[in-house]
Formats: structure tokens, sequence, C-alpha cells
């Protein structure tokens, strides 16, 4: 296939670029910077676009079979009111425009599988949640919300929409799994809040992997979440990653601690959380290569 990626630079983007290349794929990438981008992955072709200011170039979907969007402001920071502002647009305006020039084309990709999260549930609790769940509150759930608003744009051009809810992706190299590396490998991580609230996991293979797999399976559409079959609450999560490394993990991190370093509003998020299963992607036969935390954390280490 010809896939078009857009956050391709990011830690996700740069996995499913490698194994779209590994397999014999062309891969374009949509960049603020094409010469960065080309430094730190050459194998695909790039081409500029600033998201929140135009559409990108229809030259860069010549061909193109399928695109898949990452696109979206890193959401693990301090929500000022600049940040949340970048957060939103990043994604709705960035999806806005990249769909208006998906939907001018004389010839449209099949596919557009377009990335979101499960931060759409909101703070759920131990309730089990799938793809019918309702969305829920806070600016996380809005967020979301409006991504797969924009996502949906797409409707009615005959291009098959896949939308993407991903849980926390284990990878050392960046996102939920990176952050929590330096305490646990200086013997002070442990539970978050207590440790109560559930982490809904996937490892980076089996996240590329869907990936992969719904962008060529024609039968697969609509919202799929993006996560291992089983949830476990932080406290089970830190004493899995503390194995891992070989390491304790009996320093809990209190509440206040989780409000003065990120803010009360992300803080409120990080001490929230929900147990998502992946219930679609299994009905329809996906078959998960890292179900069990313990195996995918000492896969990855």
């Amino acid at each position: 296939m010809k896939v078009l990626v857009s956050g391709a630079s990011g830690f996700i983007g740069s996995a499913l670029c490698d194994a779209l290349l590994v397999r014999g794929d062309t891969v374009v990438g949509l960049t603020r910077d094409p010469k960065r981008a080309r430094s730190t992955n050459p194998g695909v072709k790039w081409h500029p676009w600033e998201p929140l200011l135009e559409r990108p170039p229809a030259a860069a979907f010549e061909g193109v079979d399928g695109v898949i969007n990452l696109l979206g402001e890193k959401i693990n920071q301090r929500w000022t009111a600049e940040a949340k502002e970048r957060i939103m647009e990043s994604r709705r305006t960035g999806t806005h425009n990249l769909i208006g020039t998906i939907a001018g084309l004389e010839r449209k990709p099949k596919v557009l599988v377009n990335g979101s999260a499960i931060g759409y549930y909101g703070n759920r609790g131990e309730a089990i949640v799938d793809e019918s769940t309702e969305s829920g509150e806070g600016f996380d759930a809005e967020v979301v919300r409006e991504w797969e608003k924009a996502a949906h744009e797409i409707d009615g051009t005959g291009v098959r929409l896949v939308i993407v809810r991903s849980g926390h992706v284990l990878d050392p190299r960046g996102g939920f799994l990176e952050a929590q590396l330096t305490p646990f490998k200086l013997g002070v991580g442990g539970p978050l809040a207590g440790g109560a609230q559930y982490v809904s996991w996937i490892h980076v293979s089996d996240e590329v992997g869907l990936l992969l797999w719904v962008l060529g399976n024609e039968k697969v559409s609509g919202v799929l979440n993006l996560t291992a079959p089983n949830p476990v609450t932080n406290k089970v999560f830190s004493k899995a990653l503390g194995k891992a490394l070989g390491r304790p993990a009996m320093v809990p991190v209190p509440g206040l601690t989780v409000d003065l370093m990120f803010g009360k509003e992300f803080g409120k998020i990080l001490r929230g959380g929900q147990r998502v299963v992946p219930r679609r992607a299994l009905d329809l036969g996906y078959e998960f290569e890292h179900p069990d935390l313990d195996e995918a954390l000492s896969d990855l280490f």
C-alpha cells in the first residue's frame, strides 16, 4: 500500500512508519519541519504542512491508498489556557484541514484511520467500559468528542472511516511509560494517588498491529478501543513495572503531589481512570500479541 501518516514523527507514528516500511509499503508523512523529519526517518517521503493554518498539499495524496491521522499536541502537560487551545485545535482544526484536502481529491484514499483516545469516556471508576459507553465529562472527553466530530466530516465521501480510541501505549521511548521510568529506576516509584484507578494499557506492538489491521481490513469501520484485554489498577501496574525493572515500587505518590506537579485539572485526570476493554477488536478477530501486563513489560525491558 501507499499510506499517508500525519503525526508521523511522534513516538507512535514513528513506530507505525517503521512497521509500514518493513512490510514494503510506501509511506508519506506530513510534518511542520521536513528537514528534521528526514533526518529521523529518511525512508518516509515528507511533505511540509502547518495543520492549524492550511490544508495539506493535494500532491502528498497522489496514489495514496490509506490515511492514518495521529496528529495532536501531547495531552500529558500542565493545562494552561494556551496549552488547552493547542491540545484542542491541533486535533479539531488539524483534522478538519486534513479532510478538506481529502474531500477535494479526484482519487480519494480508501480508508481514513483517525486517532482518538479513551479519555472520551471520562473517569469511570471500576465500571467496565466498551465502545458502546457514552462520553464522559471533563476537558479530555470534550477534546476527543471534537476530534471525532471533525473526523466524521469524511462521511459521505465514500472513504471508510475507522476511529481508534487508544489507551496508554507502553513504549519506553515515549508517553505514559517513559514518564515513569526515572523514579522507578531510582527506586522511588509507586502507586499514584492511592492506586485504585484503572490503567487501560496496550503494548506498542499491539497498538501498531491494530493500526495496520484496521487499515487493511475492509470489514472494519466505526469506533474501536485500542487497549489490551486486561486493564489493571494503578497499584497493580506499579508493582508490575517495579518487578520488570528489578526495583521496589513502594513509594506512593499522594494526590496532592500530583496536583502540584501537573495542576489540579490535569491532576484530576491522572487520579481518575477507565477500565476499558477492546470488545470490537476481539469480536472482529484481532489476536493480541501481548494481552498480559507482566509479559508485555518483560518484552519491553
